[in-house]
């Protein structure tokens, strides 16, 4: 089953791996605000390397037992709730960029899903 959701916010954070916020990494404390402010959910992508705002480039290294990589948090809801979270999580951040982007939704969703999640 398709359905249209209509027009949405992306909001992206981008943060390193070894950002902290309390002790904790920042991306698991800013999916924990992601639940309890109830957005629509949240993924966060792990690059491989990366070139930041102070030009030094950051990538794997297989040797390294602590890896400074470049993360993306993103997530997709509507405006009020995006510029709302923004507010919430901006004491969170030290170092990162956010950026807004305009999408359009289409949710699919197996007719069965519910069937099979009770089963």
């Amino acid at each position: 089953m398709k359905r249209y959701l209509g027009h949405k916010k992306i909001l992206r954070i981008y943060i390193d791996t070894l950002d902290k916020y309390n002790g904790n990494p920042l991306f698991e404390e800013i999916l924990k605000e992601v639940k309890n402010e109830q957005l629509a959910g949240a993924t966060v992508f792990k690059a491989v390397a990366g070139v930041g705002a102070f030009t030094e480039m950051r990538s794997f290294k297989v040797w390294a037992l602590a890896q400074e990589l470049p993360l993306v948090i993103e997530i997709i809801d509507d405006e009020e709730k995006i510029r709302n979270f923004i507010e919430h999580i901006d004491t969170m951040i030290d170092n990162g960029l956010v950026t807004i982007t305009n999408t359009e939704v289409i949710k699919y969703k197996h007719e069965n899903f519910n069937k099979e999640a009770n089963e």
